[in-house]
């Protein structure tokens, strides 16, 4: 019996991390597929040399291990969760869409809206001015320069403007008669059709507004959007070229994907307008809504230390687009996950690896009522105009953004299971991917490498 077992065992720990290598090379991680092909070469040795050996404690020896296992795998998979909500999780006022870096980067240097905004708003100025200096975005002095990624990303940003006069429009004056439930499943349906990973619906609140709109020809316009519904639509970022950052892949794939996800909501607003209804599309470039507050309460994730949506099978390596209605939907109804949020407490790999340091390594603290983290946007827009590019660093490296496959499935349930697995998951993801992964090589087919 303890032979059947020493053998049993030291198997499992074969085919595990034999399985995890294999993985591993899918996926392109050349330190896990090294360190998990150690294990299943070294973990079964112990089991197996006491299989062979016959010394006099072999069978207490063995008991001990077995108890140990045993004990180890109880402390892991056991529920156990402090996880809870820390307060009100709401902004208490209305986000001004002119203080953002995208709204500020459009400011043009003795203009009006230049004089009006840093009158108002002193304190920018000098910081604005700054990264001004800087080679900025795309740009061929900037760090990162890679003229075929930076030429593709800026034909997705050209399509994307060309789209902007599409988000919304004439709403057929006959309606067309079908349930909330059908509404809903036939656009989660076709979103998904269309690409999109994931789709959910809330009632619209004051909070998913801006106060007043910052960017193109809205600027300055107080946002009034009477919709009393708002569907969020996610859309997958490619691992590959997001693991490249700061390179010009990760700016070519952020591209694609802010395109990829404003057609799925410009095609279903449309839709929704045939239907007799009033929908309007919130792309890039043209938001009423802060998006990821949207897609949270929208039942499609948490937010996290970087600010950004956190969804249960990609982490942050997700775009959203929205669309705000009054077509009658079914609500999808919100199950807070804060496991999300401790685990980003203990983790930092984001804050860590953050070129700029933009991303804070502290606990939350309370803003305007709220407990949480806020990246420095300043910061972080400044290495932006260094590097040409939106870096995406933060999401490369985030344990949530492995690819949604069984193994990392299997450490997402984990994690979400016990306060003790979280540990040991950011321990091991530490020990396979590295604390402070590098940046992967661009892929060799694109030919773009940096100076």
């Amino acid at each position: 019996m303890i032979n059947a077992c020493l053998i049993s065992i030291s198997l499992v720990l074969f085919f595990f991390f034999s399985w995890f290598s294999l993985v591993s090379i899918i996926e392109k991680e050349p330190l896990a597929f090294k360190r998990s092909l150690l294990l299943a070469i070294i973990l079964p040795l112990p089991f197996i040399l006491l299989f062979a050996s016959s010394f006099q404690f072999k069978e207490l020896l063995s008991l001990i291990l077995f108890g140990l296992i045993v004990l180890s795998i109880f402390a892991l998979l056991i529920p156990i969760n402090f996880s809870k909500n820390t307060g009100c999780e709401n902004p208490q006022s209305q986000i001004d869409e002119r203080n953002t870096m995208f709204s500020r980067r459009e400011l043009t240097n003795k203009t009006e809206k230049f004089e009006s905004y840093y009158k108002n708003n002193p304190e920018y100025l000098a910081i604005d001015n700054d990264w001004r200096k800087k080679p900025g975005l795309m740009s061929e002095k900037s760090s990162m320069y890679s003229p075929l990624a930076f030429t593709a990303a800026d034909a997705s940003f050209f399509t994307i403007e060309s789209l902007r006069n599409q988000v919304t429009g004439d709403v057929n004056t006959t309606k067309k008669n079908f349930s909330n439930i059908e509404y809903t499943q036939f656009i989660k349906k076709w979103s998904k059709k269309l690409g999109a990973i994931n789709m959910g619906v809330c009632e619209l609140q004051k909070h998913h507004l801006y106060s007043y709109r910052g960017r193109g020809k809205e600027y300055g316009n107080k946002v009034e959007n009477n919709h009393k519904y708002a569907i969020a639509f996610t859309v997958e970022m490619d691992k590959d070229f997001l693991a490249t950052g700061p390179a010009g892949p990760t700016l070519m794939e952020s591209a694609q994907q802010y395109l990829n996800s404003g057609i799925i909501a410009i095609q279903v607003a449309k839709f929704i307008r045939e239907l007799g209804y009033e929908a309007c599309a919130h792309i890039d470039g043209d938001y009423e809504v802060v998006c990821p507050l949207v897609a949270r309460d929208a039942g499609l994730g948490e937010i996290g230390r970087m600010g950004l949506l956190m969804t249960p099978k990609l982490g942050p390596r997700i775009r959203i687009a929205v669309v705000t209605t009054n077509l009658p939907l079914l609500i999808n109804k919100r199950k807070p996950d804060y496991t999300v949020q401790s685990f980003c407490a203990i983790c930092k790999k984001c804050a860590n690896v953050c070129p700029s340091q933009a991303i804070s390594k502290n606990n939350k603290i309370e803003i305007e009522g709220i407990n949480r983290w806020q990246i420095n946007q300043e910061k972080c827009f400044s290495y932006w105009c260094t590097s040409g590019t939106d870096c995406g660093r933060c999401m490369s490296v985030c344990p949530y953004s492995h690819p949604n496959n069984l193994l990392h499935n299997m450490v997402r349930w984990g994690i979400k299971n016990s306060v003790i697995f979280r540990h040991f998951a950011l321990f091991m993801d530490d020990f396979f991917y590295g604390r402070k992964p590098k940046p992967a090589k661009i892929p060799a087919w694109l030919n773009i490498f940096p100076k």
